[in-house]
């Protein structure tokens, strides 16, 4: 079967899995933000499917949200979710859990390209950052978590929510609306992207740029618009099957690496790129580079496997 690349995606934070397509426009807007997780005494866990995604994509402009998909069938999905609801739980509030059954959410499934069960993704003011894939430690999980924050709050997403019960509120929402998370520019881009126009969003962020060289929302942004433009119009067996067949072909490779990241396989993307390099000529090797230096971008600086990636690649050209 053939899987057409979602067509409405906005641009990440910091990530490359987008999943907004499955949600209108209207209806995210429209969305309670803190319905999700009410009256739940000490817990901050909201079951999500593909029909409730929009109140919890919603509810990420101000609270980080961490979406894991899981399957009942799948022993170590289960005993992922018991961890990570009792970490979630432990941050009290700054965070909450939104585990979804993938047997209920296909959407959620197809829009995540999940390879793996269980899958975790973190949504921060609307946007998409991929965590990892399979069990990892409650260590591990705990420096996610960490850098999580560290994204979200710079962001300007610290709000809270109350565990008592009928508390529907999220801290900090009547000081910070929760329609007014972005600067007017980003906001033009997360427009433009909703509705498909990739060179609009990308125009919004360099203006973005040109105004602030700082804003490293903006440069991620724009990373990840061009990356959305490259993969439009494409499906994914098209992009896999000609990677396949032509190893050598350099625009191939380089649009399954997008592909690769696009699904939250960060490692895959990068290693495939940085295993191609040495055979390439100047040319060739200066695209690898300026592709992996936009993918660092999308993904986050900060993460550990954008640096891991980066020392190899300066190995490689030094």
């Amino acid at each position: 079967m053939t899987n057409a690349f979602p067509p409405h995606e906005p641009a990440s934070l910091r990530g490359a899995v987008d999943l907004s397509s499955l949600v209108h426009r209207d209806e995210r807007r429209a969305a309670d933000a803190a319905a999700p997780v009410a009256g739940t005494p000490g817990g901050y866990v909201a079951a999500v499917d593909d029909q409730s995604f929009g109140q919890v994509l919603e509810l990420s402009r101000s609270v980080p949200v961490v979406l894991a998909l899981w399957a009942s069938w799948s022993e170590q999905s289960t005993q992922l979710v018991a961890s990570l609801e009792r970490l979630v739980n432990a941050r009290e509030g700054r965070l909450v859990l939104a585990p979804a059954d993938a047997d209920r959410s296909p959407q959620l499934v197809q829009a995540l390209q999940a390879q793996a069960i269980p899958t975790v993704v973190a949504l921060v003011a609307g946007q998409p950052v991929p965590l990892f894939q399979g069990v990892q430690p409650d260590e591990v999980i705990d420096q996610v978590f960490d850098q999580l924050l560290e994204v979200a709050e710079r962001n300007g997403v610290t709000g809270r929510v109350p565990a008592a019960d009928g508390a529907e509120e999220v801290d900090g929402a009547a000081d910070e609306p929760v329609e007014e998370p972005l600067p007017p520019l980003h906001q033009e881009a997360f427009d433009a992207i909703s509705r498909g126009d990739y060179e609009a969003a990308a125009s919004a962020y360099r203006t973005a740029i040109a105004q602030d060289p700082r804003d490293d929302l903006a440069v991620a942004g724009l990373a990840q618009a061009n990356l959305l433009g490259r993969l439009h119009g494409k499906t994914l067996d098209e992009i896999r099957n000609r990677a396949a067949a032509a190893p050598t072909d350099l625009d191939a490779q380089l649009d399954v690496a997008d592909l690769d990241l696009s699904g939250g396989h960060v490692d895959d993307a990068f290693a495939r790129l940085l295993e191609l390099f040495p055979t390439l000529d100047a040319a060739g090797r200066n695209r690898v580079r300026e592709r992996l230096l936009e993918l660092f971008q999308v993904v986050g600086v900060e993460d550990p496997r954008v640096a891991a990636a980066r020392r190899r690649l300066a190995m490689l050209l030094y």
